[in-house]
């Protein structure tokens, strides 16, 4: 009875405590959001576009590049095409990152450097940590400018305008104004390469998925201007900015995370990925779909947990898709994952699911989920370079793209859900809400059976434990209240 009974008492601490702890963290967010005049992207009334500039706009094509095996080939091909000038923002990038793995091996550096010759060639990095607490440390990201500089014309500058403990992390790329890429993939493969394919081959090291995006037409600009902003405040240099002509059908809307107080053309911040999130949870009717590196945002957890608790119809279902095991925020990311396992009573309306690449035998290794893909009733879409946690939604610059196109939305769903049940796109034609009972939910629970009784996947698709680690749960909050500043 001992053991019981300081369970449930440790359980109760955690539980009073991490929901005081969250009630604080979204205090302080509120308080600050509003001082900045932001305060409506936590309580954003009806519709699914984000409010203020810049607005939704129409005339683009967009088309979903899932894994590095199809975005990185696409890129290089961007690159080798363009004829004006390039523009970059990374987080992290590694000049001998081959974009190409067939045929002809085209190295980054390589393609910047014969580019550079002939057009302005600008690449804005996160300046790095000044400490060598996490990575990339300042010290590293001076040697990658040396090594994409020396003997070359490429223009690159470090970017220090971070808040404390807190980064520049969007992943962009601008070709001639023209075509844009937009999404989760960074250059580089540090620390694991992100050439990976859809079938995820079982390797040595951990496979990795990851999501981006192709765009052209008039948002390109939207994303070109947030590159110039940065790179005006760094350089001194201002660069054009046009919007080109329309090239396709589909609506769409480029939302940024910006904190406040680090550049003058956006000083009192932009929060509109916190705000596009929380509107398209908040009018959800029937399913959620994310998947996303980490899952520990009080004011996502939150909305989310409502739905659990209030589900808009007894058929709503959400679905996440997360690393089994993040580089950091893991227990925050389980304990909430017990939050919205217990909002969910009797376990109908949420599945948390991870992937792994399989061998012969008993083997199987994580497949990394770096994605950062939303999807609502196959009605909205967004992705971007944003996770959902108060890093990304509240303190680095980030950027996504949203769009309200339900026919691109559910080609993205059934791309993803493809490669993820190992099904093709014909055999997931039907009702999402139906495909998640009859599938996603039996073979989910199976591999997770499977491979705790030590026998050989058959999916790689697996369930993850819907169970708080107790105290760790106070981590992300804690993080968020600690370095949020």
């Amino acid at each position: 009875m001992a053991g019981p009974s300081w369970q449930n008492a440790v359980s109760r601490v955690d539980r009073t405590l991490g929901d005081g702890l969250e009630r604080q963290v979204a205090a302080h967010h509120r308080r600050r959001l509003r001082r900045l005049g932001w305060e409506h992207a936590l309580s954003p009334g009806p519709g699914l576009w984000a409010e203020a500039d810049p607005p939704p706009r129409p005339g683009n094509a967009m088309e979903l590049l899932v894994d590095g095996e199809a975005a990185l080939p696409r890129i290089a091909e961007a690159l080798t095409a363009a004829r004006s000038q390039v523009s970059i923002a990374g987080w992290e990038i590694t000049p001998n990152l081959a974009l190409t793995r067939s045929g002809s091996r085209l190295v980054l550096r390589d393609v910047l450097a014969e580019l550079a010759e002939r057009m302005p060639v600008r690449v804005l990095l996160w300046a790095g940590a000044p400490l060598p607490v996490f990575r990339p440390w300042r010290l590293s990201v001076r040697g990658v400018r040396r090594s994409l500089t020396a003997g070359t014309r490429i223009e690159v500058a470090l970017d220090n305008r971070e808040r404390p403990m807190h980064t520049h992390h969007e992943k962009l790329i601008v070709v001639d104004g023209e075509v844009a890429f937009v999404g989760g993939i960074d250059l580089t493969d540090s620390p694991v390469d992100r050439f990976d394919g859809s079938d995820h081959v079982y390797r040595r090291v951990y496979g990795w998925h990851d999501v981006a995006c192709e765009l052209r037409g008039p948002v390109v600009g939207d994303v070109a201007a947030h590159i110039a902003l940065r790179w005006r405040e760094v350089t001194g240099e201002a660069i054009d900015v046009t919007w080109p002509e329309g090239t396709g059908d589909v609506q769409a809307q480029i939302v940024s995370t910006i904190p406040e107080r680090r550049y003058k053309g956006a000083w009192n911040g932009r929060f509109r990925i916190l705000e596009a999130y929380l509107r398209a949870i908040r009018a959800a009717r029937r399913f959620i779909y994310l998947e996303n590196q980490f899952l520990w945002s009080p004011e996502i957890v939150a909305a989310l947990r409502d739905k659990l608790l209030h589900p808009p119809s007894p058929e709503f279902r959400l679905v996440v898709v997360l690393p089994s095991k993040a580089y950091s925020g893991q227990d925050d990311t389980q304990g909430q994952l017990g939050v919205l396992a217990e909002a969910d009573e009797h376990g109908e309306h949420f599945l948390a699911c991870t992937i792994y690449a399989r061998s012969a035998g008993v083997t199987s290794a994580p497949v990394y989920v770096h994605a950062k893909v939303g999807i609502v009733d196959d009605e909205w879409l967004t992705l971007g370079s944003a996770n959902l946690n108060d890093h990304s939604l509240f303190n680095d610059t980030e950027v996504n793209v949203v769009t309200c196109d339900a026919p691109l939305a559910r080609a993205a769903r059934i791309r993803l859900w493809s490669e993820h049940l190992e099904a093709s796109p014909d055999e997931l034609q039907g009702d999402p809400v139906e495909l998640i009972d009859s599938l996603w939910k039996p073979i989910a629970c199976e591999q997770q059976a499977r491979r705790e009784a030590g026998e050989a996947m058959t999916h790689r698709l697996a369930r993850l434990p819907h169970v708080s680690k107790r105290l760790r749960r106070l981590l992300g909050p804690l993080d968020g209240l600690v370095f949020d500043g």
